[in-house]
């Protein structure tokens, strides 16, 4: 028997700038419940963007710099476990790749949230950093197990 679908949490777009994907960047950028203090990081990187441009078109492009298209799932057939490519969805490259710059944010460690964040959206946004780099081996991981693709399901 199938298990009940999930109903899935509408995130509201954020007051200032209007984007559901700012609000998702605060959300995977809070910790410990602390929403207020990572609205100030979100918002200070922001403003700093807006030198660069439109804060929010800078963000899509270093997000869709950073999206995986394809990635191996694991699948079991006849007691061996193939890494089989698939399809990405595009809610799933959206948290994977907000998800891969804040993780490559916070491991720089030494400096403020704010300033490692802001380094790593304009690394993607030129198509280097490590999450970047993190979506380009997922892209090789995925070419090298494409003869598994017929076990997709």
């Amino acid at each position: 028997m199938r298990r009940p679908v999930k109903k899935k949490n509408i995130v509201q777009p954020d007051e200032v700038y209007g984007s559901v994907k700012v609000t998702k960047l605060i959300n995977y950028v809070m910790e410990s419940g602390k929403k207020d203090a990572a609205r100030k990081i979100v918002y200070k990187v922001m403003e700093e963007l807006k030198k660069d441009g439109d804060p929010i078109a800078l963000l899509d492009e270093a997000l869709e710099k950073a999206s995986p298209a394809v990635e191996v799932r694991s699948r079991r057939v006849g007691g061996a476990n193939y890494q089989v490519p698939r399809e990405v969805r595009p809610e799933r490259r959206l948290a994977l790749g907000l998800r891969w710059i804040v993780q490559a944010a916070e491991g720089t460690k030494g400096k403020p949230m704010a300033d490692s964040l802001l380094a790593e959206i304009r690394a993607a946004h030129k198509g280097e950093g490590a999450a970047v780099s993190k979506k380009e081996m997922t892209h090789r991981m995925a070419e090298s197990n494409k003869a598994f693709a017929h076990f997709a399901w």
